[in-house]
């Protein structure tokens, strides 16, 4: 549960002193690195050695690389890894035939079948679970216009707030209906500090468990329990969106494929073929797993109040602030490291505005996996144009703020009803990280 975790594992979460927040401002532990430039996640891990930093630097290469027919496609959502994740960041709410790519995608299944792999989605016929809105010749799968729908609120001082929502429209190239099944619209989350991640330790990730809620507290965070192809095994998800993917070496395999229509030894052609060889394959997961977390900005007088308005309003219990890696990565460098990134890599239930009615392997529509926060002050440094939550439908971190419901509502309200004063330091906090 999480009150014997953040006690017992890291004992250092229940107050904010000088000492706590000069440990914090090493997000990455002794993986961090001093820059909050527009390149702040563009770094190796410090600490790695010379044939590592080679390793990190040709993977570089296919992560960057425009790939072209007749490797690329023949369907598919974009060109190149960092055409989604400009500066190793996260990448825009934008999709449809507009440009040459897509930043964002659309996950799909039907809501009762076979699925693909076990306890995982039940792929739809000809669209398999993710819907490819570009092809290098003739006509995509499908048609997608995203438009923006206005919602207005207000603060507790009569502030108005207008917040926006997505609404998508997916058709047949030709314009005629899809047949009925569930979608998920999804914009690319960062991928810095990946191999800290992966390195935490699942019994870590149980421990902060509360499926039941069982202290009260109103929080009940769960582990999504997916296939490991390679391990052929369930075990626990950390990466995407909804934490319905366990490793790295996944992630990037399925990635490669059903971004960019890109074939590799996880999933080949029919007749064994590939467009990415397995060195290259190893080379990007090393490059995602080594790259390196920014240290966050020192606090001033309003900052430091903002953590501590971080804890009362209820925040930390899911962004969770520190983690520990274990002991078994193989990475050494990624080993035993004490880390700040403000997520406990569980499935929350944050409420009806923000469903996408999907499941996802255990994942419920309402929940999603509680993001990490570290370099979110960087987001619009490395782009400008950048937008927060899975969809993109948040301009301002106070508008992510807002849209929270189910088990985040209280937080939520706690920050809506606080004073001006109160709310600007939460949000001057948050923009340190």
């Amino acid at each position: 549960m999480h009150t014997l975790v953040l006690g017992a594992a890291v004992a250092v979460l229940g107050a904010c002193g000088d000492n706590l927040a000069d440990d914090e401002l090493r997000q990455g532990g002794a993986r961090t690195v001093d820059d909050r430039t527009r390149e702040a996640f563009t770094h190796p891990l410090p600490g790695l050695e010379d044939g590592q930093l080679e390793r990190h630097r040709l993977g570089r290469g296919p992560f960057g690389f425009q790939w072209m027919a007749p490797q690329l496609g023949p369907l598919f959502n974009h060109d190149a890894c960092v055409a989604c994740h400009a500066g190793n960041g996260r990448g825009l709410s934008q999709i449809g035939p507009s440009v040459f790519g897509s930043q964002s995608l659309i996950r799909v299944s039907l809501a009762s079948g076979t699925p693909s792999v076990p306890g995982g989605p039940v792929p739809v016929p000809e669209y398999g679970t993710q819907l490819q809105d570009h092809a290098v010749l003739g006509l995509p799968e499908v048609r997608v216009t995203l438009t923006w729908i206005d919602r207005n609120t207000q603060y507790g001082d009569g502030e108005p707030v207008t917040l926006r929502e997505p609404r998508i429209v997916v058709t047949r190239p030709d314009g005629s209906a899809l047949p009925p099944f569930d979608m998920s619209y999804r914009q690319a989350p960062p991928v810095f500090g990946l191999g800290l991640l992966e390195a935490v330790a699942d019994d870590t990730l149980r421990a902060l468990a509360d499926p039941d809620d069982a202290d009260g507290d109103g929080i009940s965070g769960r582990v999504n329990e997916v296939w490991d192809e390679v391990a052929r095994a369930t075990r626990i998800g950390r990466f995407g969106h909804k934490a319905s993917v366990a490793t790295l070496v996944e992630q990037t395999a399925g990635a490669f494929v059903n971004d960019m229509g890109l074939t590799n030894r996880m999933f080949p052609e029919g007749d064994g073929m590939t467009d990415v060889s397995g060195m290259q394959l190893d080379q990007t997961i090393f490059f995602t797993a080594t790259l390196a977390v920014p240290a966050a900005a020192p606090r001033d007088g309003a900052a430091v109040r903002g953590r501590g308005l971080f804890d009362d309003f209820g925040c930390a219990s899911c962004h969770t602030p520190t983690l520990v890696t274990g002991d078994s990565h193989p990475i050494p460098q990624l080993r035993g490291q004490t880390i700040h990134p403000y997520t406990d890599l569980l499935l929350h239930d944050v409420g009806d505005d923000l469903t996408d009615a999907r499941r996802d392997f255990l994942a419920e529509g309402v929940e999603w996996r509680t993001p990490p926060l570290w370099g979110l002050g960087l987001t619009m440094v490395v782009e400008p144009e950048a937008t927060f939550l899975h969809d993109g439908r948040a301009r301002t971190v106070a508008e992510a703020i807002l849209w929270h419901g189910g088990e985040a509502e209280a937080a939520r309200e706690a920050f809506r009803l606080a004073t001006r004063r109160d709310r600007e330091a939460l949000i001057a906090f948050l923009a340190t990280l």
